[in-house]
């Protein structure tokens, strides 16, 4: 039987990579990335096996409403890949709190924010969750 997942971040990187090994194998996607434009290619191999959807995870609201569209597109969600989130380089005397305080709302809040979206609606089926942004 084939899975349904929602991974954040799946424009690049480990997101991408995940989204493409799952829909390569016969499972459901929804995508998210903040450019949606960015998951048109995943959407035009894919088609309805992928749900493509813009998503700031620092946005509380947006995040309830991102998760509630894949879980009314595909039924139920399997596993979640949290996976939106960056990093700061450089020295620390060289970082805003400001900076810091944005990186931690990314990193940290909108896994939360995406975790307890998806529970709310999922919690008999949700399988799996993943964090790579930590």
């Amino acid at each position: 039987m084939s899975k349904v997942w929602f991974i954040t971040g799946a424009s690049r990187g480990f997101g991408r990579s995940f989204a493409e090994a799952a829909l390569g194998r016969g499972d459901r996607v929804a995508a998210t990335a903040r450019t949606v434009g960015t998951l048109d290619d995943l959407a035009a191999k894919y088609g309805d096996a992928v749900l493509p959807l813009a998503l700031e995870v620092t946005d509380r609201a947006g995040v309830r409403q991102a998760v509630s569209a894949a879980h009314e597109r595909f039924g139920r969600l399997d596993i979640v890949v949290n996976n939106a989130g960056y990093g700061q380089f450089g020295a620390v005397e060289e970082v805003s709190e400001q900076q810091l305080r944005d990186q931690f709302e990314t990193n940290v809040f909108g896994v939360f924010h995406v975790t307890q979206a998806v529970l709310a609606l999922s919690s008999r089926s949700c399988r799996e969750l993943t964090s790579s942004a930590l």
